[in-house]
């Protein structure tokens, strides 16, 4: 088993270490320490605070451009890009297309409608 320790840094200055653990053919497992107030109040806002953190974290990694689509498809365990494309949309981000990916697509487009 690989440990490792993160020191994570908040908006309100507070900093928190993050376990994450890596085992072998397992996916990682990341422990979060939180305050219970903290905890306490988020997980009366929130209906299931464990997945909202994941989406948070699948959402920033996206923004920031460290993790790609697939790769938030494989952490929201969805089961195809039209999920992640939805779940993107629904909080105002929007895929990474850039012009190339237009032409690749229409050229795709043309071979498949001329068989």
């Amino acid at each position: 088993m690989d440990l490792a320790e993160i020191l994570v840094g908040t908006p309100a200055g507070t900093w928190t270490i993050i376990e994450i653990i890596d085992e072998v053919k397992s996916p990682m497992q990341i422990n979060l320490e939180l305050p219970d107030d903290v905890a306490k109040v988020l997980e009366s806002q929130v209906k299931n605070l464990p997945r909202a953190l994941l989406e948070s974290f699948a959402l920033e990694g996206y923004r920031s451009g460290m993790l790609n689509e697939e790769q938030v498809r494989k952490i929201l365990a969805y089961g195809t890009r039209m999920q992640v494309d939805g779940f993107l949309k629904e909080h105002e981000v929007y895929l990474d297309y850039k012009l190339e990916d237009v032409d690749r697509e229409t050229e795709t487009s043309r071979e498949f409608s001329s068989r």
